[in-house]
């Protein structure tokens, strides 16, 4: 092979990778949502759109329009383009108390961004949170803060993997 060929080779290689890159780069991010009565975990998905990543526990305000603004600006920070809220099922599948209080928030966080809005069902994460923190060694004392990002990441990469 000519040296103009290999140059010719590896310059088309480059393209391809860098057309791939830019692909990746500009998959979009979601903010996760564990909503709770006292806390509200968040996550966010990574660069690539591939994971989620624990962000923070959010301790609820009196007045929930703060909770609001403060998840507001996250999803300005992170440059989210949609939201994705657990849902609160009832194992029958059936619409819980808990859910509709949540939808109503999921849905005034979504009118305050204007993100699309996405309930996930939510049905054991914080179940399946607390095997996890188990399982990592954490005592049940240190699960409080941690178990509502873990439940937040788990929504959330739920709904990753079912849209890729």
């Amino acid at each position: 092979m000519a040296s103009s060929d290999v140059d010719r080779a590896i310059a088309a290689i480059l393209v391809t990778l860098a057309d791939r890159s830019c692909a990746l780069e500009s998959r979009p991010r979601y903010l996760g949502l564990d909503v709770g009565s006292k806390r509200i975990g968040v996550a966010v998905s990574d660069e690539l759109g591939l994971l989620a990543q624990p962000v923070l526990t959010l301790t609820r305000k009196r007045n929930p329009r703060d909770d609001l603004k403060a998840l507001a600006r996250l999803c300005s920070r992170f440059n989210c383009v949609g939201i994705v809220v657990g849902n609160p099922l009832h194992l029958s599948g059936e619409s819980s108390e808990q859910g509709v209080r949540v939808q109503a928030f999921a849905s005034a966080l979504a009118e305050m961004t204007s993100l699309p809005l996405h309930l996930w069902d939510e049905r054991l994460t914080s179940r399946a949170a607390h095997e996890m923190l188990y399982a990592a060694g954490k005592p049940r004392q240190e699960h409080k803060p941690l178990v509502d990002q873990v439940a937040a990441v788990l929504i959330l990469q739920s709904f990753l993997d079912a849209v890729q």
